[in-house]
């Protein structure tokens, strides 16, 4: 089977596979950066492009074997499996993307992963009709089987580790030929027979290679879209107020420069020198600022608690509410990101992204993380928080890891 294939289609079925698990996994690194309405659409994403990526290169790797002149597909099983692959896909992704993923549960999803990946395979083999029967041999169908489950369990580990740059563009072109080896190591193993009591009849809608081919060359142009808009990058640059701070975004050369000031602290001490010249005056002094909370409101279900500031570590914005992590889980609180962090001491909590806040008491880890990076933070369960570009030199700045600027 192999001798026969067409090289060219071989080649771009790899190239699919790397492209369609590049931006699949890019998406759904970016998962736990976002709100919950953003983590779902990525996901969703993810999910597609790396279904869409593992079928395409599937069929393609079809469309190159020599087949029998009268071989047809039938639709209903190819549907299916695609239907299967999306839905494990889908599955796994959303399985370690709750909460902090352990050893077992990664497992366990690349076990799911990999049998979805080689259930598609075979489901789409035998969506072949036509006079003809096809054999498959024992031992290659278990290697293809153990290469599946590698795909998926290093798949798993792109998206866990949230790589990005070259890091994530080397897992893709591992993972891309993990899957296309897959697919390969199990044609390895695959004979048409003559008919006989393996026939594979038409019962039911088919449709010819020459439809096939269509369909799956707007898959491909789908996929190399979604590839490049993933490149675009991120614009550099915000001259307008985020909707989610009270504060006007700085430039992202600025930070990266480390020049940018505190503005809660500066606009404090602004405060300050005004009262005080008005005081030396004569006229009457101004309102100080509120004074700072010592503890936050957090929803239960006999009623809201109030936990004290000390023990909060971050604060993630959800829709009109947010979600305060006290170190050991995260609980819903009736204040608004925005809200939280005009309550909170500037010394102590600063805004990392325009979805969290941080208490720098509590940060055990910086490190890199693609465009931006991410902080652990400290508590009977230790989580990671991300941290935009912007923010990454103000951040170590607090931190004392680089100096400011005069």
């Amino acid at each position: 089977m192999l001798a026969g294939h067409n090289p060219s289609l071989v080649a771009l079925s790899v190239v699919i596979a790397i492209l369609g698990g590049y931006t699949g996994f890019g998406m759904a690194a970016r998962v736990r950066g976002t709100t919950v309405v953003g983590q779902r659409f990525l996901l969703a994403g993810a999910a597609l492009f790396l279904a869409v990526g593992i079928w395409t290169m599937h069929f393609v790797g079809m469309l190159a074997v020599p087949l029998p002149d009268d071989a047809v597909y039938l639709v209903l099983p190819t549907i299916v499996s695609f239907l299967i692959c999306a839905i494990v896909v889908g599955v796994s992704l959303f399985f370690v993307s709750m909460g902090e993923p352990s050893s077992p549960r990664i497992v366990a999803a690349a076990l799911l992963l990999g049998t979805g990946i080689v259930s598609m395979h075979y489901v789409g083999i035998h969506g072949l009709a036509g006079d003809f029967g096809i054999e498959h041999d024992v031992a290659p169908m278990v290697a293809a089987a153990l290469v599946a489950l590698g795909a998926g369990y290093g798949g798993l580990r792109v998206f866990i580790a949230r790589q990005g740059g070259a890091r994530l563009a080397t897992s893709a072109v591992a993972f891309g030929i993990a899957v296309s080896g897959m697919h390969y190591t199990a044609m390895y193993g695959m004979r048409f027979v003559p008919a006989g009591t393996h026939m594979h009849t038409q019962s039911g809608p088919v449709a010819s290679p020459q439809v096939l081919s269509l369909v799956v060359a707007l898959l491909c142009f789908l996929i190399v879209a979604g590839f490049l808009l993933f490149l675009v990058p991120e614009p550099r640059s915000r001259s307008r107020t985020s909707p989610a701070s009270p504060y006007p975004a700085e430039t992202v050369d600025e930070a990266e420069a480390g020049l940018k000031p505190t503005r809660l602290l500066a606009a404090g001490a602004s405060a300050a020198a005004a009262v005080d010249v008005t005081a030396a005056s004569g006229t009457a002094a101004l309102p100080g600022p509120p004074p700072l909370a010592a503890r936050l409101p957090v929803e239960a279900t006999d009623g809201t608690h109030f936990i004290e500031v000390a023990e909060v570590r971050s604060i993630r914005a959800d829709a009109h509410y947010s979600l305060v992590h006290d170190g050991s889980r995260e609980r819903m609180s009736p204040w608004s990101i925005s809200h939280a962090e005009a309550q909170l001491d500037p010394t102590v909590f600063v805004r990392v992204h325009r979805s969290h806040i941080i208490a720098l008491p509590h940060v055990m880890l910086i490190r890199k993380e693609g465009d931006g990076a991410v902080v652990e933070l400290a508590g009977p369960t230790p989580h990671l928080v991300p941290v935009s570009r912007a923010k990454i030199a103000e951040l170590k700045a607090r931190l004392g890891l680089i100096r400011r600027s005069a």
